[in-house]
């Protein structure tokens, strides 16, 4: 069975820093496409970064700069770095695990990224 299980969210003051991890089982990890995405209340979900089964990551224009995705294909996890967090950062982390772009894929749970003074 697919698992994706995030941790490392939390209250954070503006400027702060967050480390998100997500363990990953029941895939063929190293050939997935890995994804962190958030949903703001009332807001769309969204991307903030993903990277590829080769190691080549992508981010949204609001994060560049400030966050870092990065994979472990042993340990079979994903992890976002968060530096500088704003307020607009706020939101549910979700974990996502597909092996092309046309596929849906699998999502973790979430965990709660909270950015305020």
């Amino acid at each position: 069975q697919v698992q994706l299980v995030e941790s490392g969210g939390g209250l954070v003051q503006p400027g702060g820093s967050l480390r998100l991890s997500c363990a990953a089982s029941g895939i063929i990890f190293s050939v997935n496409r890995m994804g962190w995405y958030r949903q703001a209340p009332g807001k769309q979900r969204e991307l903030v970064a993903d990277i590829t089964s080769g190691g080549a990551p992508n981010y949204a224009d609001s994060v560049k700069g400030r966050f870092t995705i990065s994979r472990d294909n042993l340990r079979k996890t994903v992890s976002l770095q968060m530096n500088s967090l704003k307020p607009e950062d706020t939101a549910v982390y979700y974990c996502n695990a597909r092996r092309s772009l046309a596929a849906v894929g699998n999502w973790g749970q979430g965990t709660q990224v909270t950015v305020s003074s």
